[in-house]
């Protein structure tokens, strides 16, 4: 994941024309931060150039290097960047996103427990979504509070999207799905982004997939893909909780563990014991039984915390740089 901006040279004041208001930039401020200190509500969630959903769109100025990075083309042709990692040397005119260009409607069809806090929720949408398993959309509610997911579900295989949402305390997301959301519910989602999916073309590569909480949904749609490609090499699945309740989905994954040759799967609790669980958390546990990773490939979901220890472990391992993907879950941050 790309890093928040330096500092940027300034030689002169830096203003932007957002809603016929002029606000300065103090030096090494992005164009996020200078709308909050201003008191602009301006959306955002992660304010680390992960989630995507502060996307402003230039009318005018020169965008610096870096704040369009992961965005596609055609929104790159349109002027769209992230407003959390622009911090531009000049002037700049900006304006909200067209939502016609960003979002697109999806209805929920069911939401169901998987464990006391995990909920799985399934959306059909208007218009098909093309999408790779283990990528993630924003949801946006009717109030225009945004907030990222990653999908468990597979093209291919589902007639659905599917996310899992835990519920945070605290978290106005998470709490409103798991006691306000309903069946039939209209909301706005925004993507695909992110690049932690399954590479067709070398069905034999092993492929190591380690995630914690609800770190586990892409990782679900990544095993579920590769195999329903064909996939021949080794795929092992390791998912990690403090407590046996977090294990959500351990039947069923226990079960596609034994149907399918090529497929293990290991269950990880760090704070507690339980039958059939291996001890310690999910990424030591992996690492201790894969010591050489190289040729595999490697895809690591959860807190940020876990994922770049894990991806370092990896790297030392001899996994490639390249063969490692990674979309960590970035909170959101208070403003400061």
């Amino acid at each position: 994941m790309s890093s928040r901006p330096g500092p940027r040279p300034v030689e002169a004041p830096v203003t932007i024309r957002y809603s016929g208001a002029d606000f300065d930039l103090r030096a090494s401020e992005t164009v996020l931060d200078a709308l909050l200190r201003h008191g602009v509500e301006a959306p955002y969630s992660c304010r680390k150039g992960t989630c995507f959903s502060c996307m402003a769109r230039a009318v005018t100025g020169d965008l610096p290097p870096g704040s369009q990075d992961g965005l596609r083309d055609t929104l790159c042709d349109q002027g769209y960047f992230l407003a959390c990692r622009c911090a531009p040397s000049s002037d700049l005119v900006i304006a909200a996103p067209d939502d016609a260009a960003l979002y697109g409607r999806a209805a929920v069809t069911d939401i169901d427990r998987l464990s006391d806090d995990i909920a799985r929720v399934r959306l059909v949408t208007a218009m098909p979504l093309y999408y790779h398993a283990g990528q993630f959309i924003n949801l946006r509610r009717p109030d225009g509070l945004v907030r990222s997911y990653s999908l468990a579900s597979v093209p291919t295989l589902d007639q659905f999207l599917e996310i899992h949402v835990k519920r945070l305390p605290g978290g106005q997301m998470s709490e409103w799905v798991h006691g306000a959301l309903q069946p039939g519910d209209a909301l706005d989602i925004q993507g695909p982004n992110g690049g932690c999916y399954y590479l067709p073309g070398e069905p034999d590569r092993p492929l190591l997939l380690i995630g914690t909480g609800s770190g586990l949904a892409p990782l679900i749609g990544i095993a579920r893909d590769a195999l329903n490609d064909g996939h021949r090499g080794p795929v092992y699945l390791y998912h990690g909780s403090r407590t046996a309740d977090g294990l959500y989905l351990r039947d069923t994954l226990d079960e596609l563990s034994a149907r399918i040759e090529n497929f293990h799967y290991h269950s990880c609790l760090s704070g507690e014991s339980a039958a059939g669980c291996r001890a310690g958390r999910a990424d030591v546990v992996a690492l201790a039984d894969h010591s050489n990773l190289q040729g595999f490939r490697v895809y690591l979901c959860g807190l940020p915390p876990m994922v770049h220890s894990a991806r370092k472990a990896a790297f030392l391992a001899g996994a490639a740089l390249p063969d490692i993907y990674a979309d960590p879950f970035e909170l959101c941050e208070p403003v400061g």
